[in-house]
Protein backbone atom coordinates (compact mmCIF):
# COMPACT_ATOMS: atom_id res chain seq x y z
CA UNK A 1 0.00 0.00 0.00
CA UNK A 2 1.44 3.44 -1.00
CA UNK A 3 1.83 5.37 1.99
CA UNK A 4 1.28 9.35 1.09
CA UNK A 5 3.09 11.54 4.32
CA UNK A 6 1.03 15.27 2.94
CA UNK A 7 -2.56 15.28 3.34
CA UNK A 8 -4.16 15.89 0.03
CA UNK A 9 -4.57 19.68 0.56
CA UNK A 10 -1.11 20.33 1.50
CA UNK A 11 -0.13 17.86 -1.88
CA UNK A 12 -2.04 20.56 -4.07
CA UNK A 13 -1.26 23.61 -2.50
CA UNK A 14 2.64 22.37 -2.52
CA UNK A 15 2.32 21.66 -5.56
CA UNK A 16 0.71 24.56 -6.70
CA UNK A 17 3.55 26.63 -5.61
CA UNK A 18 6.19 24.61 -7.51
CA UNK A 19 4.41 25.34 -10.21
CA UNK A 20 4.64 29.05 -9.67
CA UNK A 21 8.06 28.84 -9.48
CA UNK A 22 7.99 27.22 -12.79
CA UNK A 23 6.17 30.06 -14.02
CA UNK A 24 8.94 32.69 -12.63
CA UNK A 25 11.27 30.67 -14.27
CA UNK A 26 9.94 30.61 -17.42
CA UNK A 27 10.07 34.23 -17.39
CA UNK A 28 13.86 34.61 -16.96
CA UNK A 29 14.86 32.56 -20.06
CA UNK A 30 14.44 33.20 -23.49
CA UNK A 31 13.21 29.63 -24.33
CA UNK A 32 12.01 27.23 -21.69
CA UNK A 33 14.42 23.98 -22.54
CA UNK A 34 17.57 25.54 -23.80
CA UNK A 35 18.77 27.23 -20.93
CA UNK A 36 21.46 25.15 -17.99
CA UNK A 37 18.51 22.85 -16.37
CA UNK A 38 17.73 19.10 -15.38
CA UNK A 39 14.62 17.52 -17.27
CA UNK A 40 12.98 14.36 -15.94
CA UNK A 41 11.29 12.87 -18.38
CA UNK A 42 8.07 10.59 -16.59
CA UNK A 43 6.39 8.94 -19.83
CA UNK A 44 4.21 6.86 -17.51
CA UNK A 45 0.72 6.10 -19.13
CA UNK A 46 -1.09 6.76 -16.61
CA UNK A 47 -4.70 6.20 -17.54
CA UNK A 48 -7.41 3.48 -16.51
CA UNK A 49 -4.88 0.16 -16.66
CA UNK A 50 -8.03 -1.82 -18.49
CA UNK A 51 -8.36 0.10 -21.26
CA UNK A 52 -4.95 0.32 -21.80
CA UNK A 53 -4.75 -3.94 -21.90
CA UNK A 54 -6.70 -3.72 -25.12
CA UNK A 55 -3.61 -1.95 -26.98
CA UNK A 56 -1.01 -4.27 -27.88
CA UNK A 57 2.20 -3.86 -25.95
CA UNK A 58 1.32 -0.64 -24.21
CA UNK A 59 3.93 -0.80 -21.45
CA UNK A 60 6.11 0.17 -24.49
CA UNK A 61 4.74 3.29 -25.03
CA UNK A 62 6.91 4.74 -22.43
CA UNK A 63 9.25 4.65 -25.61
CA UNK A 64 7.03 7.11 -27.30
CA UNK A 65 9.25 9.90 -24.92
CA UNK A 66 12.84 8.91 -26.26
CA UNK A 67 12.60 11.87 -28.69
CA UNK A 68 13.17 14.27 -25.61
CA UNK A 69 16.47 12.90 -26.06
CA UNK A 70 17.51 15.15 -28.95
CA UNK A 71 17.09 17.74 -26.31
CA UNK A 72 20.57 17.06 -25.17
CA UNK A 73 22.01 18.42 -28.45
CA UNK A 74 21.94 21.62 -25.64
CA UNK A 75 25.46 21.21 -24.24
CA UNK A 76 23.67 22.72 -20.70
CA UNK A 77 20.93 20.40 -20.53
CA UNK A 78 20.77 16.81 -18.68
CA UNK A 79 18.15 14.75 -18.63
CA UNK A 80 16.82 12.15 -16.19
CA UNK A 81 14.62 9.51 -18.45
CA UNK A 82 12.71 6.94 -15.96
CA UNK A 83 10.67 3.22 -17.37
CA UNK A 84 9.21 1.03 -15.74
CA UNK A 85 11.91 -1.72 -17.72
CA UNK A 86 15.33 -0.61 -18.46
CA UNK A 87 15.77 -0.14 -22.12
CA UNK A 88 18.38 -1.53 -24.59
CA UNK A 89 21.12 0.12 -24.85
CA UNK A 90 21.25 -0.22 -28.41
CA UNK A 91 18.15 2.32 -28.24
CA UNK A 92 19.83 4.74 -26.36
CA UNK A 93 22.29 4.90 -28.76
CA UNK A 94 20.02 4.97 -31.47
CA UNK A 95 18.75 8.58 -30.21
CA UNK A 96 21.93 9.93 -29.36
CA UNK A 97 24.04 9.18 -32.46
CA UNK A 98 20.87 11.57 -34.00
CA UNK A 99 22.06 14.75 -31.81
CA UNK A 100 23.89 17.00 -34.73
CA UNK A 101 27.10 18.51 -33.67
CA UNK A 102 27.42 17.12 -30.31
CA UNK A 103 29.73 14.51 -29.47
CA UNK A 104 28.16 11.08 -28.61
CA UNK A 105 30.31 10.45 -24.82
CA UNK A 106 29.33 14.30 -24.09
CA UNK A 107 25.94 13.60 -24.31
CA UNK A 108 25.54 9.79 -22.36
CA UNK A 109 27.55 11.80 -20.22
CA UNK A 110 24.18 14.15 -19.43
CA UNK A 111 21.63 11.67 -19.40
CA UNK A 112 20.70 9.26 -16.25
CA UNK A 113 18.72 6.38 -16.87
CA UNK A 114 16.29 4.73 -14.06
CA UNK A 115 14.48 1.85 -13.79
CA UNK A 116 11.54 0.48 -11.45
CA UNK A 117 12.34 -2.92 -12.42
CA UNK A 118 9.05 -3.90 -12.34
CA UNK A 119 6.56 -5.23 -15.67
CA UNK A 120 3.23 -4.91 -14.20
CA UNK A 121 0.43 -3.00 -15.17
CA UNK A 122 0.63 -0.33 -12.80
CA UNK A 123 1.45 3.14 -13.87
CA UNK A 124 5.42 4.11 -14.03
CA UNK A 125 4.50 6.96 -12.10
CA UNK A 126 2.91 4.65 -9.17
CA UNK A 127 5.94 2.10 -9.50
CA UNK A 128 8.30 5.04 -8.92
CA UNK A 129 5.86 6.30 -5.74
CA UNK A 130 6.07 2.75 -4.51
CA UNK A 131 10.18 2.72 -4.17
CA UNK A 132 11.66 5.25 -1.42
CA UNK A 133 14.86 3.50 -2.23
CA UNK A 134 14.73 5.09 -5.83
CA UNK A 135 13.23 7.92 -5.20
CA UNK A 136 16.09 8.86 -2.60
CA UNK A 137 18.44 8.47 -5.71
CA UNK A 138 16.49 10.61 -7.82
CA UNK A 139 16.37 13.72 -5.22
CA UNK A 140 19.97 13.13 -5.19
CA UNK A 141 20.82 12.86 -9.31
CA UNK A 142 18.51 16.24 -9.75
CA UNK A 143 19.52 20.13 -9.31
CA UNK A 144 15.92 21.00 -8.06
CA UNK A 145 16.41 24.58 -8.14
CA UNK A 146 17.23 24.32 -12.08
CA UNK A 147 14.77 21.24 -12.85
CA UNK A 148 11.03 20.34 -14.26
CA UNK A 149 9.29 17.08 -14.84
CA UNK A 150 7.43 16.43 -17.87
CA UNK A 151 4.87 13.98 -18.35
CA UNK A 152 2.43 11.79 -21.01
CA UNK A 153 -0.70 12.65 -18.73
CA UNK A 154 -1.21 14.63 -15.84
CA UNK A 155 -2.64 12.84 -12.59
CA UNK A 156 -2.61 13.19 -8.91
CA UNK A 157 0.08 10.79 -9.24
CA UNK A 158 1.92 12.60 -11.38
CA UNK A 159 1.65 15.75 -8.78
CA UNK A 160 2.54 13.87 -5.79
CA UNK A 161 5.71 12.66 -7.32
CA UNK A 162 6.33 16.09 -8.13
CA UNK A 163 5.68 17.38 -4.28
CA UNK A 164 7.52 14.21 -3.14
CA UNK A 165 10.87 15.19 -4.96
CA UNK A 166 9.91 19.17 -5.02
CA UNK A 167 10.22 19.54 -8.76
CA UNK A 168 7.46 21.57 -10.63
CA UNK A 169 5.69 19.88 -13.34
CA UNK A 170 5.70 21.47 -16.55
CA UNK A 171 1.75 20.18 -17.05
CA UNK A 172 -1.85 21.22 -16.21
CA UNK A 173 -3.22 20.42 -12.62
CA UNK A 174 -5.10 17.00 -12.34
CA UNK A 175 -7.88 19.05 -10.98
CA UNK A 176 -8.18 20.15 -14.64
CA UNK A 177 -8.62 16.72 -16.09
CA UNK A 178 -12.00 16.89 -16.78
CA UNK A 179 -11.72 19.16 -19.30
CA UNK A 180 -10.07 15.97 -21.17
CA UNK A 181 -12.68 13.96 -21.19
CA UNK A 182 -15.10 13.38 -23.50
CA UNK A 183 -18.14 15.21 -21.79
CA UNK A 184 -15.28 18.00 -20.57
CA UNK A 185 -14.44 18.18 -24.21
CA UNK A 186 -17.72 19.02 -25.41
CA UNK A 187 -18.30 21.86 -22.55
CA UNK A 188 -15.16 23.37 -23.73
CA UNK A 189 -16.23 23.34 -27.51
CA UNK A 190 -19.93 24.85 -26.10
CA UNK A 191 -18.62 27.34 -24.17
CA UNK A 192 -16.00 28.12 -27.21
CA UNK A 193 -18.09 28.27 -30.13
CA UNK A 194 -16.83 25.80 -31.44
CA UNK A 195 -19.00 23.34 -33.80
CA UNK A 196 -19.32 20.16 -32.17
CA UNK A 197 -21.79 16.98 -32.80
CA UNK A 198 -24.98 16.64 -31.40
CA UNK A 199 -24.87 14.34 -28.06
CA UNK A 200 -25.62 13.17 -24.59
CA UNK A 201 -24.56 14.49 -21.26
CA UNK A 202 -22.50 11.77 -19.06
CA UNK A 203 -24.49 9.07 -18.18
CA UNK A 204 -23.43 6.41 -15.52
CA UNK A 205 -25.99 3.56 -16.29
CA UNK A 206 -26.86 1.62 -19.09
CA UNK A 207 -30.62 2.86 -18.78
CA UNK A 208 -29.35 5.97 -18.95
CA UNK A 209 -27.03 5.42 -21.52
CA UNK A 210 -30.47 3.68 -23.94
CA UNK A 211 -32.77 6.61 -22.93
CA UNK A 212 -29.76 9.49 -24.13
CA UNK A 213 -29.23 7.37 -27.31
CA UNK A 214 -33.27 7.60 -28.03
CA UNK A 215 -33.32 11.15 -27.35
CA UNK A 216 -30.35 11.58 -29.57
CA UNK A 217 -32.68 9.76 -32.42
CA UNK A 218 -35.16 11.80 -31.57
CA UNK A 219 -33.77 15.03 -32.28
CA UNK A 220 -32.06 14.18 -35.38
CA UNK A 221 -34.42 10.86 -37.11
CA UNK A 222 -32.18 10.84 -39.91
CA UNK A 223 -28.96 9.71 -38.20
CA UNK A 224 -27.93 5.75 -39.21
CA UNK A 225 -25.17 5.36 -36.46
CA UNK A 226 -24.85 6.80 -33.20
CA UNK A 227 -21.08 6.31 -31.28
CA UNK A 228 -21.16 5.17 -27.83
CA UNK A 229 -18.13 6.53 -26.18
CA UNK A 230 -16.05 5.85 -22.43
CA UNK A 231 -15.85 9.12 -21.26
CA UNK A 232 -12.06 8.00 -20.54
CA UNK A 233 -11.40 5.86 -23.72
CA UNK A 234 -7.96 6.12 -24.97
CA UNK A 235 -7.04 6.21 -28.76
CA UNK A 236 -10.78 5.50 -29.96
CA UNK A 237 -10.47 2.06 -28.03
CA UNK A 238 -13.34 3.07 -25.65
CA UNK A 239 -15.93 3.53 -28.67
CA UNK A 240 -18.39 2.00 -29.82
CA UNK A 241 -21.21 2.16 -32.66
CA UNK A 242 -24.32 1.35 -32.39
CA UNK A 243 -25.97 0.65 -36.05
CA UNK A 244 -29.88 2.26 -36.31
CA UNK A 245 -30.75 1.04 -39.41
CA UNK A 246 -31.39 -2.49 -37.42
CA UNK A 247 -33.97 -1.07 -35.48
CA UNK A 248 -35.74 1.47 -37.39
CA UNK A 249 -39.08 1.57 -37.80
CA UNK A 250 -39.14 1.13 -33.65
CA UNK A 251 -41.87 4.03 -32.52
CA UNK A 252 -40.83 6.96 -30.61
CA UNK A 253 -42.34 4.97 -27.33
CA UNK A 254 -40.75 2.07 -27.88
CA UNK A 255 -36.90 3.18 -28.93
CA UNK A 256 -35.63 3.32 -25.25
CA UNK A 257 -36.32 -0.02 -24.68
CA UNK A 258 -35.15 -0.68 -28.83
CA UNK A 259 -32.05 0.68 -27.92
CA UNK A 260 -30.99 -1.34 -24.77
CA UNK A 261 -32.43 -4.55 -25.97
CA UNK A 262 -29.62 -3.82 -29.25
CA UNK A 263 -26.93 -2.54 -26.64
CA UNK A 264 -24.74 -6.03 -26.09
CA UNK A 265 -24.63 -6.31 -29.96
CA UNK A 266 -22.77 -2.79 -30.44
CA UNK A 267 -19.82 -3.17 -32.82
CA UNK A 268 -16.78 -2.47 -30.46
CA UNK A 269 -13.60 -0.44 -31.98
CA UNK A 270 -11.09 -2.58 -29.36
CA UNK A 271 -10.30 -6.02 -30.82
CA UNK A 272 -11.71 -8.27 -28.66
CA UNK A 273 -13.86 -6.00 -26.38
CA UNK A 274 -17.28 -7.37 -25.57
CA UNK A 275 -20.55 -6.16 -23.83
CA UNK A 276 -20.11 -7.31 -20.43
CA UNK A 277 -16.50 -5.78 -20.12
CA UNK A 278 -17.64 -2.24 -22.18
CA UNK A 279 -20.97 -2.24 -19.61
CA UNK A 280 -19.39 -3.06 -16.59
CA UNK A 281 -17.04 0.67 -17.04
CA UNK A 282 -20.33 2.91 -17.42
CA UNK A 283 -20.54 3.51 -13.67
CA UNK A 284 -16.72 3.55 -13.35
CA UNK A 285 -15.61 5.80 -16.14
CA UNK A 286 -19.33 6.75 -17.40
CA UNK A 287 -20.05 7.17 -20.73
CA UNK A 288 -22.10 9.25 -23.22
CA UNK A 289 -23.48 9.20 -26.76
CA UNK A 290 -22.80 11.19 -30.21
CA UNK A 291 -24.12 11.24 -33.43
CA UNK A 292 -21.98 9.37 -35.77
CA UNK A 293 -20.64 12.28 -38.67
CA UNK A 294 -21.34 10.45 -42.32
CA UNK A 295 -19.91 11.91 -45.46
CA UNK A 296 -18.42 10.47 -48.63
CA UNK A 297 -15.19 12.65 -48.32
CA UNK A 298 -14.47 12.58 -44.35
CA UNK A 299 -11.30 13.17 -42.74
CA UNK A 300 -10.41 13.06 -39.15
CA UNK A 301 -7.68 16.12 -38.99
CA UNK A 302 -6.41 17.73 -35.75
CA UNK A 303 -4.85 20.52 -33.98
CA UNK A 304 -2.20 20.59 -31.04
CA UNK A 305 -1.15 23.21 -28.83
CA UNK A 306 0.42 24.57 -25.73
CA UNK A 307 -0.73 26.70 -23.07
CA UNK A 308 2.29 28.56 -22.04
CA UNK A 309 2.92 29.35 -18.15
CA UNK A 310 1.81 33.33 -18.67
CA UNK A 311 -1.31 31.92 -20.07
CA UNK A 312 -0.77 32.82 -23.88
CA UNK A 313 -1.84 29.87 -26.54
CA UNK A 314 0.96 28.86 -28.88
CA UNK A 315 -0.56 26.85 -32.14
CA UNK A 316 2.53 24.21 -32.77
CA UNK A 317 0.98 21.86 -35.58
CA UNK A 318 -1.82 20.64 -37.69
CA UNK A 319 -2.30 16.66 -38.69
CA UNK A 320 -4.60 14.62 -40.95
CA UNK A 321 -5.05 11.76 -38.48
CA UNK A 322 -4.72 7.72 -39.78
CA UNK A 323 -7.96 6.44 -38.06
CA UNK A 324 -8.26 2.35 -38.21
CA UNK A 325 -10.80 -0.34 -36.57
CA UNK A 326 -13.76 -1.52 -38.08
CA UNK A 327 -15.31 2.20 -38.18
CA UNK A 328 -12.35 4.64 -38.48
CA UNK A 329 -12.36 4.85 -34.79
CA UNK A 330 -8.76 3.79 -33.97
CA UNK A 331 -5.80 6.24 -34.07
CA UNK A 332 -2.97 4.41 -36.23
CA UNK A 333 -0.89 7.00 -37.03
CA UNK A 334 -0.79 10.77 -38.87
CA UNK A 335 0.23 13.47 -41.55
CA UNK A 336 1.65 16.63 -40.91
CA UNK A 337 0.79 19.25 -41.88
CA UNK A 338 -2.90 18.94 -42.11
CA UNK A 339 -4.66 19.37 -45.86
CA UNK A 340 -4.04 22.85 -46.83
CA UNK A 341 -7.61 23.55 -47.48
CA UNK A 342 -8.22 23.31 -44.07
CA UNK A 343 -5.50 23.44 -42.05
CA UNK A 344 -5.67 27.16 -41.36
CA UNK A 345 -9.66 26.72 -40.23
CA UNK A 346 -8.46 24.19 -37.68
CA UNK A 347 -5.72 26.35 -36.51
CA UNK A 348 -8.11 29.23 -35.52
CA UNK A 349 -10.69 26.73 -33.92
CA UNK A 350 -7.65 24.86 -31.93
CA UNK A 351 -6.71 28.47 -30.57
CA UNK A 352 -10.58 28.77 -29.27
CA UNK A 353 -10.12 25.95 -27.35
CA UNK A 354 -6.75 26.83 -26.38
CA UNK A 355 -7.65 29.80 -24.51
CA UNK A 356 -10.76 28.72 -22.85
CA UNK A 357 -8.21 25.90 -21.35
CA UNK A 358 -6.06 28.96 -20.55
CA UNK A 359 -8.88 30.42 -18.73
CA UNK A 360 -9.77 27.27 -16.97
CA UNK A 361 -6.09 27.91 -15.82
CA UNK A 362 -4.56 24.88 -18.09
CA UNK A 363 -1.06 24.83 -18.83
CA UNK A 364 1.62 22.82 -21.23
CA UNK A 365 0.00 20.35 -24.21
CA UNK A 366 -3.57 20.10 -25.42
CA UNK A 367 -4.68 18.54 -28.81
CA UNK A 368 -8.30 18.81 -30.33
CA UNK A 369 -9.35 16.13 -32.60
CA UNK A 370 -12.13 17.40 -35.58
CA UNK A 371 -14.20 15.44 -38.18
CA UNK A 372 -14.01 17.53 -41.67
CA UNK A 373 -16.49 16.53 -44.24
CA UNK A 374 -16.45 17.55 -47.88
CA UNK A 375 -19.57 19.10 -48.90
CA UNK A 376 -21.30 19.35 -51.99
CA UNK A 377 -19.72 23.15 -52.92
CA UNK A 378 -16.19 21.75 -52.09
CA UNK A 379 -16.46 23.55 -48.70
CA UNK A 380 -15.28 21.26 -45.28
CA UNK A 381 -17.75 20.94 -42.55
CA UNK A 382 -15.30 21.08 -40.12
CA UNK A 383 -16.70 19.36 -36.10
CA UNK A 384 -14.30 19.20 -32.87
CA UNK A 385 -14.30 15.37 -31.54
CA UNK A 386 -12.42 15.57 -28.18
CA UNK A 387 -9.67 17.23 -26.02
CA UNK A 388 -6.56 15.26 -25.26
CA UNK A 389 -5.25 17.43 -22.39
CA UNK A 390 -2.04 15.71 -22.29
CA UNK A 391 0.50 15.01 -24.85
CA UNK A 392 -1.19 12.27 -27.66
CA UNK A 393 -0.04 10.09 -30.53
CA UNK A 394 0.75 13.18 -32.63
CA UNK A 395 3.24 15.19 -29.96
CA UNK A 396 6.22 12.59 -30.45
CA UNK A 397 6.71 12.46 -34.23
CA UNK A 398 6.28 16.29 -34.68
CA UNK A 399 8.52 17.11 -31.63
CA UNK A 400 11.55 14.65 -33.00
CA UNK A 401 11.02 16.97 -36.70
CA UNK A 402 11.63 20.07 -34.06
CA UNK A 403 14.04 18.79 -32.11
CA UNK A 404 16.45 16.99 -35.23
CA UNK A 405 15.88 19.92 -37.39
CA UNK A 406 15.68 23.12 -35.17
CA UNK A 407 13.21 24.49 -37.14
CA UNK A 408 10.41 26.81 -36.78
CA UNK A 409 6.29 26.45 -37.36
CA UNK A 410 5.17 29.28 -39.40
CA UNK A 411 0.89 29.60 -38.14
CA UNK A 412 0.30 32.04 -41.50
CA UNK A 413 1.24 29.05 -43.45
CA UNK A 414 0.67 25.58 -41.22
CA UNK A 415 3.62 24.99 -42.71
CA UNK A 416 6.89 23.67 -41.03
CA UNK A 417 10.41 25.04 -42.04
CA UNK A 418 13.77 24.20 -41.34
CA UNK A 419 16.77 26.52 -40.54
CA UNK A 420 17.74 26.05 -44.18
CA UNK A 421 13.82 27.45 -45.26
CA UNK A 422 12.62 23.80 -46.37
CA UNK A 423 8.86 23.06 -45.40
CA UNK A 424 9.00 19.63 -44.07
CA UNK A 425 6.02 17.24 -44.26
CA UNK A 426 6.29 13.42 -42.31
CA UNK A 427 4.03 10.04 -42.30
CA UNK A 428 4.01 8.50 -38.68
CA UNK A 429 2.99 5.69 -37.49
CA UNK A 430 2.76 3.92 -33.54
CA UNK A 431 0.97 0.80 -34.91
CA UNK A 432 3.20 -1.05 -37.77
CA UNK A 433 2.09 -4.26 -36.92
CA UNK A 434 2.74 -7.47 -38.54
CA UNK A 435 2.91 -11.06 -37.60
CA UNK A 436 6.15 -11.62 -39.35
CA UNK A 437 8.01 -8.89 -37.17
CA UNK A 438 7.57 -10.84 -34.48
CA UNK A 439 10.79 -12.07 -32.95
CA UNK A 440 12.87 -9.00 -34.24
CA UNK A 441 15.32 -7.53 -31.84
CA UNK A 442 16.69 -4.15 -31.50
CA UNK A 443 19.47 -5.41 -33.08
CA UNK A 444 18.32 -7.37 -36.24
CA UNK A 445 16.34 -3.76 -37.05
CA UNK A 446 19.68 -1.82 -36.77
CA UNK A 447 21.51 -4.59 -39.30
CA UNK A 448 18.11 -3.32 -41.52
CA UNK A 449 18.37 0.03 -41.05
CA UNK A 450 22.32 0.23 -41.82
CA UNK A 451 21.83 -2.83 -44.38
CA UNK A 452 19.44 -0.89 -46.62
CA UNK A 453 20.46 3.03 -45.61
CA UNK A 454 17.37 3.53 -44.00
CA UNK A 455 18.66 6.04 -41.42
CA UNK A 456 17.54 9.49 -40.81
CA UNK A 457 20.22 11.78 -43.09
CA UNK A 458 20.92 15.13 -41.36
CA UNK A 459 22.31 16.49 -43.81
CA UNK A 460 19.18 16.52 -46.29
CA UNK A 461 17.18 16.15 -43.15
CA UNK A 462 15.07 13.47 -44.79
CA UNK A 463 14.68 9.93 -43.52
CA UNK A 464 12.87 7.66 -40.97
CA UNK A 465 13.02 7.68 -37.14
CA UNK A 466 12.06 4.73 -35.41
CA UNK A 467 10.60 4.12 -32.33
CA UNK A 468 8.54 1.42 -29.69
CA UNK A 469 11.43 -0.64 -30.96
CA UNK A 470 10.81 -2.82 -27.47
CA UNK A 471 7.25 -3.91 -29.14
CA UNK A 472 9.18 -5.67 -32.18
CA UNK A 473 10.29 -9.22 -30.75
CA UNK A 474 7.56 -10.13 -28.55
CA UNK A 475 4.32 -7.72 -30.72
CA UNK A 476 5.23 -7.47 -33.72
CA UNK A 477 4.88 -3.62 -33.67
CA UNK A 478 7.12 -0.94 -34.29
CA UNK A 479 6.89 3.10 -34.49
CA UNK A 480 7.92 5.67 -36.87
CA UNK A 481 8.30 9.02 -38.25
CA UNK A 482 9.39 9.05 -42.14
CA UNK A 483 10.72 12.97 -42.97
CA UNK A 484 10.18 14.55 -46.30
CA UNK A 485 10.44 17.93 -48.09
CA UNK A 486 7.14 16.90 -49.64
CA UNK A 487 4.26 14.59 -48.77
CA UNK A 488 4.49 12.72 -51.49
CA UNK A 489 8.36 12.36 -50.85
CA UNK A 490 7.24 11.28 -47.24
CA UNK A 491 5.31 8.61 -48.12
CA UNK A 492 7.68 7.17 -50.52
CA UNK A 493 10.34 6.76 -47.55
CA UNK A 494 7.49 5.52 -45.42
CA UNK A 495 6.76 2.72 -48.21
CA UNK A 496 10.21 1.68 -48.80
CA UNK A 497 10.25 1.14 -44.78
CA UNK A 498 7.54 -0.97 -45.24
CA UNK A 499 8.59 -2.78 -47.90
CA UNK A 500 12.15 -3.24 -46.48
CA UNK A 501 10.73 -4.87 -43.97
CA UNK A 502 8.81 -7.44 -45.13
CA UNK A 503 11.30 -8.59 -47.72
CA UNK A 504 13.52 -8.91 -44.40
CA UNK A 505 10.92 -10.97 -42.81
Amino acid sequence: MLELTNSPLETVLQFRNLQSELRERWQAIEEFDSGDCDIMVIPSLTLDQQEMQKIPGAHHYEERHLFSLIRLRNPRTRLIYMTSEPLHPMIIDYYLQLLPGIPFSHARDRLLLFSTYDASAKSLTQKILERPRLMERIRQAVRPTKSYMICYNSTPLERELSVKLGIPLWASDPDLLYWGTKSGSRQIFAESGVPYPDGSELVWNVGDLALAAAQLWQRQPDLQRIVIKLNEGFSGEGNAILELKTIAGTSDRDKVKAIADYLPNLRFQAAGEKWENFSSRIPELGAIAEAFIEGENKRSPSVQGRVLPSGEVEILSTHDQILGGPDGQIFLGCRFPADESYRIALQELGWKVGQKLSEKGALERFGVDFVAVQQADGKWDIQAIEINLRKGGTTHPFMALKLLTNGRYDRSTGLFYSLQGRPKYYVASDNLKKERYRGLLPNDLMDIIADNQLHFDTGTETGTIFHLMGCLSEFGKLGLTSIGNSQQEAEEIYNKIVKVLDRET
